[in-house]
């Protein structure tokens, strides 16, 4: 069975902070961006086949639930799961921990559309790579 699997680790930095001392939202969406990118390749998917096949993703829906404040100093920790697959898209759940204590600070839940680069529109997913992420789906966490 599938599981949450570790993607990456940071140190949040004195320039990502706001005025209040904590890391400011668009930091948040650049950790879990990054983290995002790996979604795929945990799939067993590169991205350099998907694009060689003419294909990509897109983020169709994204949503990111602020839990608890991260400063300046104190590590990251992304951990990630697929949580659905559809015909089209799928959906994963990433979150940041501050890794010392293991205290969750934020949840981002996307859903990723099979794309067409070149007529530039949604298709339905390869059933070779559907088949991959559907391997790896696990239960969204509450």
């Amino acid at each position: 069975m599938a599981d949450w699997v570790e993607i990456s680790r940071g140190i949040v930095l004195p320039q990502q902070c706001d005025h209040y001392g904590h890391m400011n939202v668009r930091f948040y969406a650049h950790v879990f961006d990054d983290a995002g990118f790996h979604m795929l390749n945990l799939a067993g998917i590169k991205m350099e086949d998907l694009a060689a096949r003419g294909f990509g993703t897109v983020i169709a829906k994204i949503s990111i639930d602020f839990l608890h404040e991260i400063k300046a100093g104190q590590l990251t920790l992304v951990t990630g799961a697929i949580t659905r697959v559809g015909t089209k898209s799928f959906d994963h759940e990433l979150r940041l921990f501050e890794a010392d204590s293991m205290t969750h600070c934020a949840t981002q839940r996307s859903v990723e559309v099979c794309f067409d680069t070149t007529a530039r529109k949604a298709v339905a997913l390869p059933n070779d790579l559907k088949a991959k992420l559907t391997a790896m789906v696990v239960p969204a966490k509450n």
